[in-house]
């Protein structure tokens, strides 16, 4: 089945728009999708995220198998059911959650063994097991378990966490039952790895792709030659998304080197703690400069929190602890990416 169309090419760039089907609807691309890590987007209802005309959203199965563990999402009827959305999700493997939180942790060739963040608990994470888990969640597009690396790392231990996502994401097709599995390239700050990931990928034959470890510590630079690097090796015909990477600038950036798919916090994150993304750049809320300032946000902005609301007041929520505050920032910023997609694609046309 055909997962995925390109349609208009830039001419000056590697940009392109698409079309990306999946059982719960058809997603254009280029896309960003807000993180719901624990099957929400902090502070906000679906509600929300359907009137700023969000796609897709992104969960994670690390988070989800730990709390609220398995058997609820299965009696729920699968993680669209338990969570009320019936657009697309894709689910993150945890890969990047058990390298990054768990508290010790020990690898091998089947898999990583690790303890919980929550409570200390000890758990195994094999690629047949992460299959099962997302099997259970049923979301549109799944993830294999992958090695992630801090940077800086070794040649050799960059090569050991390449082989070990190259074996997994065997296994992890194997196990998989339904939905669309992508692979994930990895490869560290190294391009002949990255090649190397992508050809093995290509060989186990994945109908989309995804590109981790980046914008992990690395220069800037670093970054986009291993997206170049990455994106002259995977198919056209294939979607290509980018993990964890969310800042506007880079968004735009990495557009324009053939990237179709993103995902990260930082639009909630930022909201939560006072920031807003607007059209002329970022605004600190709880700066004393707003104290007395009662235009919007962002005077450019039809979303709902520039239409009824003040600078000078979403301050003061933040300055008086009101969680309101920190609602209606995510949502200015949620509306924000939204509109810089349709504005990307627009241009691409």
């Amino acid at each position: 089945m055909k997962i995925f169309e390109v349609g208009h090419q830039a001419k000056s760039s590697k940009a392109r728009t698409g079309k990306l089907y999946t059982p719960h609807g058809t997603v254009e691309t280029p896309c960003f999708m807000p993180v719901g890590t624990q099957g929400t987007v902090k502070t906000q209802m679906l509600r929300n995220l359907l009137e700023n005309k969000v796609q897709i959203i992104c969960t994670n199965a690390y988070h989800i198998y730990l709390r609220p563990g398995l058997e609820i999402i299965k009696k729920a009827g699968g993680l669209h059911k338990f969570i009320g959305f019936n657009r697309p999700i894709l689910t993150d493997s945890g890969g990047f959650q058990v390298f990054s939180l768990a508290k010790i942790r020990k690898i091998d060739d089947d898999g990583v063994t690790f303890m919980s963040h929550l409570d200390g608990s000890s758990h195994k994470f094999t690629p047949e097991l992460v299959a099962h888990i997302q099997n259970t969640l049923a979301p549109d597009i799944k993830m294999p378990l992958d090695e992630c690396l801090e940077w800086p790392s070794t040649r050799s231990a960059t090569l050991r966490a390449l082989q070990h996502t190259t074996s997994w994401s065997k296994r992890c097709k194997l196990a998989n039952q339904g939905g669309i599995l992508f692979g994930i390239v990895q490869g560290g700050g190294f391009s002949d790895l990255r090649k190397r990931s992508c050809q093995e990928l290509l060989e186990i034959d994945f109908p989309g792709f995804a590109i981790g470890g980046i914008s992990c510590g690395e220069p800037k630079q670093l970054s986009r030659d291993m997206i170049e690097a990455v994106v002259e090796e995977l198919p056209p015909d294939k979607p290509r998304h980018l993990m964890g990477v969310g800042p506007p600038e880079d968004i735009i950036e990495y557009v324009k080197l053939g990237i179709d798919m993103f995902d990260c916090v930082i639009p909630s994150r930022e909201g939560r703690t006072g920031t807003a993304f607007t059209s002329q750049g970022k605004l600190i809320i709880k700066n004393a400069q707003y104290k007395e300032d009662f235009t919007p946000i962002d005077p450019d902005c039809r979303c709902h929190t520039c239409t009824n609301y003040t600078r000078a007041y979403i301050r003061h929520l933040f300055q008086a602890g009101e969680i309101l505050g920190s609602v209606l920032l995510t949502l200015h910023n949620i509306h924000f990416y939204m509109e810089l997609m349709r504005d990307i694609r627009k241009a691409i046309k």
